[in-house]
């Protein structure tokens, strides 16, 4: 899929994704992507396997990922060129919109 495309149709992102791409920056199987979501967030964020493998299933026809298997032949997960443009596209984002929020916080305190 050309980036045009995945960037069209993926951003804004969803938290979900988001988080399994932020897992990504080192190739992980699925249930370690689990447990660095629920890491980063806290546990606010506890990612069912139904969830975490539809949507890698999805990144990795829209070519997001890539998928290879260990010397346990464990499913391996890595980010891909496209999902690392896709991911500065998001991050920078989210940066205005932090930007923004920031500047009228005090807009809505009482």
């Amino acid at each position: 899929m050309k980036i045009e495309k995945v960037i069209k149709y993926y951003i804004p992102m969803t938290e979900t994704a988001f988080y399994i791409l932020l897992s990504l920056t080192v190739p992980r199987h699925g249930y370690g992507i689990i447990k660095h979501v629920e890491e980063l967030t806290e546990g606010r964020i506890i990612l069912g396997s139904g969830t975490i493998y539809g949507t890698l299933k999805k990144m990795q026809r829209d070519e997001i990922v890539t998928v290879f298997s260990d010397e346990k032949r464990k499913t391996i997960y890595e980010v891909s060129h496209i999902g690392k443009v896709l991911m500065r596209h998001e991050i920078s984002r989210l940066k205005e919109l932090h930007a923004n929020a920031l500047s009228y916080e005090e807009e809505f305190d009482d």
